[in-house]
This record gives structure tokens, C-alpha cells and sequence, in this order.
């Protein structure tokens, strides 16, 4: 049972003693056992330190018995503060210096990993229609490919004029502001 339920049941007994006036001393008992299979079940599961369960009886007020379980929800939150609770903390960092050397050597092994395409036939200046075989829907999913590689989308406008990987290696160099 969590904390919140517990003060919910606390507030709604103590709106019923509040509201009523307890005659017998049979009824006080039961409002007290009742308060008492409430609140030590789950301070025994959930809380390290020992508690000490009161009777409440009809004199309680509502704001005394607030007070109560407030006082139980406070050291509750003391004590689990540092276990559960975590700070977030965003760490950001610059994408991985390029250099033409490092761009070329990643677009030959995207299209040396991509199964179409055979790697004995490839180098910076093959056609992937001509030279490789590939079909327009291989062109666009090599283009796919490149865009997870280096990180950003490339207009359809501009996939059409890269049919070369030396293409390739020359836009991503322009749109990494890569000159060397």
C-alpha cells in the first residue's frame, strides 16, 4: 500500500470520526484497529526505520491526525530521496571530426556491406547503374544507406545526381564543411 493511499484512508477516517460521534468504546476499537491495519503494513514493508503505530481515537482532530500522516509521508521521502530518485543530466557532444580521407573510406564500406554490390568491381569512380548493375530502387536505398551513415537527409532533387560514390564522398564533404 503506498503512502498516498494511506493518507487517503487516514483523511476519510478522520473525516467519518469528525463528522460522528462514537458512543461505544467497541467502536473506538474498531476505528483503531482499523487505522492500525492501515498504516503499520505498509510502513513495516516500505520504510527501514521503525514506527510506532498510535491508536487514534475519537478525540483525534483532522488536523492532528494531517499532521500524522504527513509527518510519515515527509520521512518517507527523506529516506528514499537518494535511492530512487536520479538527475538527469544531458551530455552533448560534436559529431566525430570528418576528413575527406574519413568520409571516403565510410561510403566504400557502406556500399562494400550492401549485398548487391560486389565488392571486387568497386571503387570511387564506378557507376552504380552502369558499372555495379544497380537498379534506380537499389540507387535509393544506397542513398538510404548514407543518409543513416553520415546523419542527415538528402533532397530526392539531389539523390538523382549521385550516381558515383565519388559523388557521394563530394556532397557529404560540402555538407559537412569538409575542404582539404
Amino acid at each position: 500500500m503506498s503512502f498516498t493511499q494511506i493518507a487517503r484512508s487516514c483523511s476519510r477516517l478522520a473525516s467519518t470520526l469528525a463528522t460522528k460521534r462514537i458512543a461505544s468504546a467497541a467502536v473506538v476499537q474498531t476505528h483503531a484497529r482499523m487505522m492500525h491495519r492501515i498504516t503499520m503494513p505498509a510502513i513495516a514493508s516500505q520504510m527501514s526505520q521503525n514506527f510506532v503505530a498510535r491508536n487514534y481515537s475519537a478525540k483525534s482532530t483532522i488536523e492532528d491526525i494531517k499532521f500524522r500522516v504527513l509527518k510519515v509521508v515527509s520521512a518517507y521521502d527523506k529516506e528514499c530521496r537518494g535511492r530512487w530518485q536520479t538527475q538527469s543530466v544531458r551530455r552533448y557532444s560534436a559529431k566525430p571530426p570528418l576528413s575527406l580521407k574519413l568520409i571516403n573510406e565510410r561510403v566504400l564500406l557502406v556500399l562494400k556491406l550492401y549485398d548487391k554490390i560486389d565488392p571486387s568491381k568497386l571503387n570511387v569512380e564506378s557507376h552504380f547503374i552502369n558499372d555495379l548493375g544497380l537498379d534506380s530502387l537499389d540507387h535509393v536505398e544506397v542513398i538510404m544507406a548514407m543518409e543513416d551513415e553520415f546523419g542527415f537527409e538528402i533532397p530526392d532533387s539531389d539523390a538523382e545526381k549521385l550516381l558515383k560514390p565519388a559523388d557521394i564522398i563530394k556532397y557529404v564533404a560540402d555538407k559537412e564543411d569538409v575542404y582539404e
